[in-house]
């Protein structure tokens, strides 16, 4: 696995205030991040920020709850989808169908964002080869899935279900159409959760933290890497058998990182 035995496959990075040291850190203690972000802007600045962090993917991002409450604009939206089509690495987007996090008038809103950044996913992959997205799905499993396939995305790109919480026709769905699901601690606090990561193909396991809680101050890498190392303490106990290496091995091919 060279350099690296520990994969946070999604986190955001940019709210840290000490990202780029936070970065330097999970080098040198062999961690490699799927850094996920919330809008094209803050993409675009945590990819200049993290340009010289070789384990570092930064993924261009559009969260559904900043299209579902106006802070993304549809210029915004549409400057996803231009950044979409031309990276490699794409998240967090998604659908959220909480009434606890967004309206639900939004609901119209949010898919047909998604769709137009699904729809550049799968143009863009031809030129530069299968993206990879990170995908917030909350009582939205099944609508996701859907897009997914009706623009060509699920085939053409590697889909991640980021903390999966639908239900279980909609996991083995999932499962079938080859999605990965990345795995934390949260998730594993629950009955449900912790099903799910035992039914989950090892091949299609990950292991991530979402963190941190809140943005804008300075975050400690050991942090990040007790949580991860409490999650696969977890899923080796759930699934009877030690899931380490091939869960970092798992994630290291799909960030090219092998």
């Amino acid at each position: 696995m060279g350099s690296y035995h520990l994969v946070d496959m999604h986190c955001h990075l940019d709210f840290m205030a000490n990202a780029d040291a936070v970065a330097h850190d999970a080098a040198a203690k062999g961690l490699a991040i799927f850094a996920n972000t919330v809008t094209p802007q803050g993409f675009e600045a945590a990819h200049a920020t993290l340009a010289g962090a070789s384990n570092v993917r930064v993924g261009v991002g559009l969260h559904p709850w900043w299209v579902a409450d106006g802070r993304a604009s549809w210029r915004d939206v549409e400057r996803a989808t231009e950044r979409a089509r031309a990276a490699r690495w794409v998240g967090e987007v998604g659908l959220d169908f909480s009434p606890a996090h967004v309206p639900a008038e939004s609901e119209k809103l949010q898919v047909d964002a998604l769709r137009l950044v699904a729809q550049a996913c799968a143009e863009g992959a031809e030129a530069t080869g299968p993206k990879l997205l990170s995908i917030h799905a909350v009582r939205s499993a099944q609508t996701v899935l859907d897009v997914l396939e009706e623009t060509g995305c699920l085939s053409s790109c590697h889909c991640i279900f980021h903390w999966f919480s639908g239900r279980s026709d909609e996991l083995h769905r999932a499962v079938k159409a080859g999605c990965s699901f990345s795995v934390n601690e949260m998730m594993l606090a629950t009955k449900r959760g912790r099903e799910y990561a035992r039914q989950v193909p090892v091949a299609q396991l990950l292991t991530e933290t979402d963190l941190p809680p809140h943005g804008g101050e300075p975050f400690p890498i050991s942090e990040v890497i007790a949580s991860l190392e409490r999650t696969l303490d977890t899923l080796t106990a759930i699934r009877g058998t030690d899931v380490r290496e091939r869960v970092a091995a798992n994630a290291l091919r799909l960030l090219d990182l092998a």
